[in-house]
């Protein structure tokens, strides 16, 4: 957000995430919706806000990793994208509340990310760091994983967690003066 110059206060939910749909690109829609939603909830009445909720998934093979919750979860996400092609899907929903009530619209973008093959030793090490926990796909690019990133396609934000371009150009058309 400060790279587009949008003042913003980081606001975290406690609500249960839910998930009716298999593919990426819509699970990342609806769960940014809900964090949208519930953020939402939490300001005042009369209060105006411009509320926007994230979610990021990696998908390989049909298949969507998640932030593992431990070690063997980190190693067999690491495993999955190592030496293949993953795409990331980041899911936004920009909540606009003021007189005229609440406006939304969600999107979702999609980035391609090529990611070079790794020894046993190279997925340990790494697996062994922090880093992995955090995150979908057990990894950040921004990271010390960046050394194996062979190549992206689409939007490098995207794969940290939030379509910058993508979301500036909607705010534009949905916000006021941004």
């Amino acid at each position: 957000m400060e790279l587009i110059g949008f003042p913003f206060q980081v606001m975290t939910s406690d609500a249960e995430e839910i998930i009716t749909s298999c593919d990426p690109a819509a699970v990342t829609e609806e769960l940014s919706r809900q964090k949208a939603h519930a953020a939402a909830a939490d300001i005042p009445d009369g209060e105006e806000a411009v509320v926007i909720g994230a979610d990021t998934v990696v998908s390989v093979g049909g298949r969507i990793l998640g932030k593992p919750k431990d070690t063997e979860e980190a190693r067999s996400a690491i495993c999955a994208i190592q030496g293949r092609d993953h795409m990331v899907y980041t899911g936004v929903t920009i909540l606009v509340k003021d007189s005229g009530g609440i406006r939304a619209e969600t999107f979702s973008e999609g980035t391609k990310v090529i990611t070079a093959p790794m020894s046993g030793e190279e997925i340990e090490k790494y697996i062994a760091t922090e880093e992995p926990y955090d995150k979908a796909g057990a990894y950040g690019i921004q990271g010390s994983f960046a050394r194996f990133i062979r190549g992206i396609e689409g939007d490098y934000y995207n794969v940290m967690g939030l379509p910058v371009h993508q979301l500036y150009e909607r705010l534009k058309k949905i916000v006021d003066n941004v």
